[in-house]
Parts: C-alpha cells; structure tokens; sequence
C-alpha cells in the first residue's frame, strides 16, 4: 500500500484506485471501502465499484466547436461522381459529409448523430471501422448550418469552402447539365486527392478551380481544441534507461498533436496558446508534431485544461490512464520499482495497447 495526493487531499491506495477526471471524463475502478468513502464524502462523487465512466456516453451533449475542432482532425468532405447512363450528362453526383472511425470509436460517431440529427451509421471496409454519413441534400444543409457558425480552421476549410460550391450546383440541379457538371469536376479536382484517373481520362480538358486561402486560423474556442485532440491528440508514456535512477529508468510523460505540415502556422501558434511546447517537422516527412513534456507544463496545464474542456471517446481512457501515472509522478512513486512497475502496467494498456 501506499498514498497519494490528490486536490490537496492524501488518499490511501491500494492496487485497486480511482481516479477522476471532471466533465465526464474518468475510469472507475474497485476501490477499497475507507479510501472511496473519503473521496465521496469530500468531492460528492458517486464511485460505481468495477465499472467504467468514460466520454463515450450518448448523454454528454457535445460542446459545437468540439464538433469543428473534431471535423477538422477526422471529418472529410466529398463528391462522388459515378457513372450513370440513364442520365442525360451519363455521371450522378453525390456529395456527402463524413466520419470514419474505429469501431471501439462508435459511440463518439453516435454522439455526433444525435449532435446534428442527421445521417446514418454503418460498418465500412475491412479496417474494422464504422462510418457516421449524411448525403441527402436537405441534411447536408443541416451540416452547412453548423459549419457556417462554427467554422474550421485547418486547411481543410478550403476543401469545405469549395465542397460547398458544389453542393449549391447540386441543390440548383444544374449537376444535370453538362456545363454544371464539369464545374462540379473542376471544383472536385481541387479537393482531397483530386480526380481518379477515370475521371482524369473522362474530362482531359478540365482545369481545376483555385483553392481559397484559409487566413483565420487562430483557435476561438478552447472547445475547438478539445474536439481536436479528440482525433489528432495522443497521450504518451515513455521509459527509457537511465543510470541517474535507482530503478534504472527515467520516466517521462509526453503530450502530442499531429498534423499535416500545411497547418504549420496552426500547430506553431499552439506554442503562444498553451505558452509551453515546441514543434518539429521530422525530415522527409509531411507532418508537423506539436509537444508538451515538461512535467510542471502537464501538471499546470494540460491536465487542468482537459479537465475544464473534455476529450470524447476511446481517446479519453488514454487520458485517464495518462492521469494516472501523472499521480504517481506527483507523489514519487515511480522512482521506486513498484511505482515503475505500475507505470509499465498502465504504458502497456494505453493506445495501441488498449484492447
């Protein structure tokens, strides 16, 4: 046994603990009978012994820049022209807005339906994912609605500015003429991975239309980020050897954003919002990583914050586990080799680890 503090507050702690993370966000486990009364006596939490608490229920009402910050990490926009001869033009254009995840992620996919109220659910692929869709022009209009009020601001929005083109051409019907259609070509070959080679071949005489520039990228609301890290974000636990520590080991705790290196100025400007963390392109890469790992930076900040603004989905159990060990670094422990051996345990169950 040993203890651990906690809000100013020593808790006795045994193999089984709790820990909890405000907003929604936080894992429940068996606890002993003395240690959970004191926690319910002192913050009026109600600990649900063997049973998990997390962000993916359908309950929690997510914050809309949470929705934009989450869109701009794992959202994609989308026209699909296929060929069709019963039409004049021979193609049917279908635009769509979309979200593929995981399949632990499903409930997070959930939550975003019941947000927007449209669209549909179904497994897709053979990458064990499931994928949130809306193609019916009237809830596509559901989905401008909402982005025209909360706005992205990675690069993406240029993809969304010109998918809107699109979709007024198809709400005006003139996709069923050739000229509407070959501007809708024009408009796709600029979004995404552009045209197919099918479609390449299809209009040889197409010129892509100009991609707007996205100025504004400056976080307006600390919900956006939350939305963000939800899908770009990734919690890190690092052990390495080291002769300075009587365990031979040298623990580290490491927070992590990642994006595509046209978001640069966006990822940089992270550095003056959290004013902490650096960013690195690694050579040869088209990514850029924004990192926090000093120890009091993620104490002070990041856990205050995630609290405050919480992570959704599988995500957030990484998160807690990630609080976890930032516990047992407050109180020491991890400098004996219980406490090491504890880290290792969670290290193992985070991420790509987490079954």
């Amino acid at each position: 046994m040993s203890n651990f503090k906690l809000k100013n507050n020593w808790f006795r702690r045994t193999a089984n603990f709790y820990v909890s993370v405000s907003n929604g966000v936080g894992v429940a486990l068996e606890s002993s009978q003395d240690w959970s009364q004191k926690y319910e006596d002192n913050h009026r939490i109600n600990i649900q012994k063997q049973q998990r608490t997390y962000s993916t229920s359908k309950k929690v009402k997510i914050n809309p820049s949470f929705v934009s910050g989450f869109t701009d990490a794992e959202g994609c926009f989308t026209i699909s022209i296929v060929r069709k001869n019963k039409l004049k033009v021979g193609r049917w254009v279908l635009p769509s807005f979309q979200i593929e995840l995981h399949q632990k992620d499903k409930a997070l996919l959930e939550q975003m339906k019941s947000y927007f109220g449209v669209g549909s659910i179904s497994e897709y692929g053979s990458r064990q994912s499931n994928r949130f869709r809306v193609q019916s022009v009237k809830d596509l209009q559901v989905i401008i609605d909402h982005f025209e009020n909360y706005p992205l601001i990675t690069k993406k929005r240029a993809d969304y500015e010109l998918w809107k083109q699109a979709f007024y051409l198809i709400q005006n019907k003139e996709h069923l003429t050739m000229e509407g259609l070959e501007k809708i070509v024009a408009i796709k070959a600029s979004m995404n991975k552009g045209l197919s080679p099918e479609l390449k071949a299809a209009f040889p005489n197409i010129t892509s239309m100009d991609r707007p520039l996205v100025k504004d990228s400056k976080i307006q609301d600390p919900n956006w980020l939350a939305g963000f890290t939800s899908g770009e974000g990734c919690f890190f636990i690092e052990t390495k050897k080291s002769s300075a520590y009587k365990t031979g080991f040298q623990v580290s705790l490491i927070f992590q954003l990642t994006q595509h290196s046209r978001d640069i100025t966006l990822m940089e400007s992270l550095i003056k919002f959290w004013d902490c963390g650096k960013c690195e392109q690694p050579l040869n890469y088209n990514h850029v990583d924004f990192r926090i790992q000093k120890f009091s930076d993620i104490t002070d900040k990041i856990i205050p914050f995630f609290n405050k603004y919480p992570i959704y989905g599988i995500k957030a159990l990484d998160y807690a586990d990630f609080v976890k060990a930032v516990e047992i670094m407050k109180s020491k422990a991890h400098l004996t080799q219980n406490g090491l051996e504890e880290i290792r345990k969670i290290k193992a169950g985070m991420n790509k680890g987490r079954q």
